[in-house]
């Protein structure tokens, strides 16, 4: 793990866009251009929000968001790796995700793998196939993410290397082994 300030700078400012991140990140369901795979994972990152089973609860202090703007930023990093024309939110969030891969160095292909499992998820009772192949669904999804992001309130995250040892803590035990 590199400097522990590189983190505790940037993962509460995460949180601050959070919202915004995801609202950006949703149209792109609809782009020209991204193959089955990249809207999948756009989908299973956004869908994860709605998950009442995170890899860390939402409630818990400091870190209850902080695993979903993670999985926003490798869902990224997987979709950029798949099509580099692809820039604006993609690519930022893709760039960002290099930090994650520096702080959790090998555990990082835990994470991914995590990720590209999403695609195969649901939450709130819709699937990711459900959401790309039927309208309403897809719809009534993007209208929940729209409520999510107005209703977002940004949580606490302490500036203090106890908190980097709590998230590492959590995600090594709640990502699944390879």
């Amino acid at each position: 793990m590199s400097d522990p300030n590189l983190y505790l700078d940037a993962f509460p400012s995460w949180l601050k866009t959070l919202g915004s991140d995801v609202n950006e990140f949703a149209p792109l369901l609809h782009a020209k251009g991204l193959s089955e795979e990249q809207r999948r994972l756009i989908v299973g990152s956004i869908n994860y929000l709605f998950k009442s089973l995170d890899l860390i609860p939402d409630g818990v202090e400091d870190l209850g968001y902080i695993d979903d703007a993670f999985v926003l930023r490798v869902a990224a990093d997987l979709i950029t790796r798949e099509g580099e024309h692809l820039g604006g939110i993609l690519r930022r969030l893709s760039s960002e995700a290099k930090l994650i891969l520096s702080f959790l160095e090998g555990d990082y292909t835990r994470l991914e793998s995590y990720v590209r499992t999403l695609t195969k998820g649901a939450a709130r009772g819709r699937t990711v196939d459900e959401i790309i192949g039927d309208a309403a669904v897809r719809d009534s999804f993007l209208g929940d993410v729209t409520s999510w992001v107005a209703s977002y309130q940004v949580p606490t995250f302490h500036r203090d290397e106890k908190t980097l040892v709590k998230l590492r803590s959590f995600l090594d035990t709640k990502l699944p082994r390879l």
